[in-house]
């Protein structure tokens, strides 16, 4: 087995957590999705459809990611302006493209990966750590992807492939005292953001957050079913397919966003332990391949991205538990979704490849 993994590019032991996760995806999707096979067969689609991309992305060598990085940032620019001019639109929001009538995504998500490959190719062509200059260049990249996103309006994303990019500067080794600096000088700008970025509703979300019984009809209702839901898991859950808030459709998006309720409710706390240990589990391991990486290049790719990951586990799961504001963010491969996980696949795919291309070039003289 070990000799077949190698041979397809694949880490074992990332790969079994990945496994693990599209297999819990299927289960407690048949639950939440009110036992309709059709979601479940959707979702086994775009499962194994991702699986073969993050396949085929990990037989390429690293090299190819760093020589291939300006075109697919400069691919990832050109269609987020696209989505402005002929972008269709869902629930009051600008952020899909259409193609040719035959498939439809959000190219925000290829952002997601566009954006940490710039950065880490960006600042492995220099000294480490960056100095000043390159750093406000790193900011005009981080920041022409958030306006466009923002534009769409997708604030959750945009903050997301942000803090995606502040990873990657981490990672470069920034000073202590420049990274105070950023992030006081991104908290001065708060208020202005409030007054100028925000929405209505985004602002809403933020107050509902403070207080979600203040309007618990309408703002306030996903927090509040959801965290009915968890609690009422208590420590083993009531069973597959048991679930009360879930079953009679209490609990809204409780396929998509609000799915971490759903699994609170129906395996309860120990079920909620295990999600959150494989999720620690992969990033683990991610983390423990970019800090073998080969060059700072390989480093910093494959340290933001598991720390990326990590970040939508954390935001999904606050936001569900109250709190953090509701900003419509999946929990990675277990919500149903499509983009989203082939997006996530593919980056799991880079991983992989740095993995186990590593003693190849090693030998090759790389």
């Amino acid at each position: 087995m070990k000799e077949l993994l190698n041979k397809l590019h694949l880490d074992g032991m990332l790969l079994l957590g990945i496994i693990a996760l599209c297999s819990l995806s299927l289960v407690i999707l048949y639950s939440a999705g009110g036992q309709q096979t059709d979601i479940l067969i959707k979702q086994s689609i775009r499962l194994l459809s991702g699986l073969v991309v993050m396949l085929a992305i990990a037989q390429l060598p690293p090299q190819l990611f760093r020589i291939w990085t300006p075109w697919i940032y400069m691919i990832g620019l050109a269609l987020l302006v696209g989505v402005i001019f002929y972008g269709e639109q869902a629930k009051g929001a600008q952020r899909w493209l259409d193609i040719f009538g035959l498939f439809r995504f959000q190219p925000s998500e290829i952002m997601k990966l566009a954006l940490p490959l710039m950065l880490a190719r960006f600042f492995s062509e220099y000294e480490l750590p960056p100095a000043w200059p390159r750093l406000l260049l790193a900011a005009v990249l981080i920041g022409l992807p958030f306006v466009l996103i923002i534009l769409q309006p997708d604030l959750g994303t945009s903050l997301l492939i942000a803090a995606s990019g502040f990873f990657v500067i981490f990672l470069a080794g920034i000073r202590w005292k420049v990274l105070i600096s950023l992030l006081l000088t991104g908290i001065s700008c708060l208020p202005m953001a409030w007054y100028f970025l925000l929405h209505e509703y985004q602002k809403l979300r933020v107050i509902t957050l403070l207080d979600p019984e203040s309007d618990p009809l309408n703002a306030g209702w996903h927090t509040i079913q959801a965290k009915i839901a968890i609690g009422s898991g208590g420590t083993y859950g009531k069973g597959w397919l048991n679930g009360t808030q879930s079953q009679l459709e209490f609990l809204p998006e409780r396929h998509t966003d609000f799915i971490f309720a759903v699994i609170g409710e129906e395996f309860g706390f120990v079920g909620l332990v295990i999600l959150l240990a494989v999720y620690l589990f992969i990033t683990g391991r991610g983390l423990y391949i970019a800090v073998h990486g080969q060059d700072s290049f390989e480093k910093m790719l494959v340290g933001s991205l598991c720390l990326t990951f990590f970040t939508y586990v954390f935001v999904n799961i606050g936001m569900v538990s109250g709190i953090l504001p509701v900003v419509g963010l999946p929990l990675p491969l277990i919500s149903y979704g499509g983009t989203s996980i082939i997006t996530l696949l593919a980056g799991f795919g880079m991983i992989m490849s740095v993995q186990t291309h590593k003693k190849l070039f090693q030998h090759e003289g790389f």
